[in-house]
C-alpha cells in the first residue's frame, strides 16, 4: 500500500465549515485508504492524525446518532 503524502493527498473540508475557516479535513493516506488523516484546515503544516478507517467510520456514526 503506497504512501500518500499529506500535501499530494485529496482533503475533503467539512459541509459544517465556516466562512472564518473554523474546519477540519479529512483524506485518505494510502492506496487503497488504510489510514485516515484527519487535519485542521487553519494548520496545514502540522502532520494530520491518522486513523483507521473503521476508526473514522465509528467516529461518524457517533456524531451522526447524537451521542453528545
Amino acid at each position: 500500500m503506497p504512501d500518500i503524502p499529506a500535501e499530494m493527498a485529496i482533503w475533503a473540508k467539512s459541509s459544517y465549515s465556516k466562512a472564518a475557516g473554523n474546519c477540519v479535513e479529512v483524506a485518505g493516506l494510502t492506496s487503497p485508504s488504510t489510514r485516515i488523516g484527519i487535519r485542521d484546515s487553519k494548520n496545514k503544516a502540522l502532520p494530520p492524525v491518522q486513523v483507521q478507517p473503521s476508526t473514522w467510520a465509528s467516529f461518524l456514526h457517533e456524531v451522526q446518532t447524537g451521542w453528545w
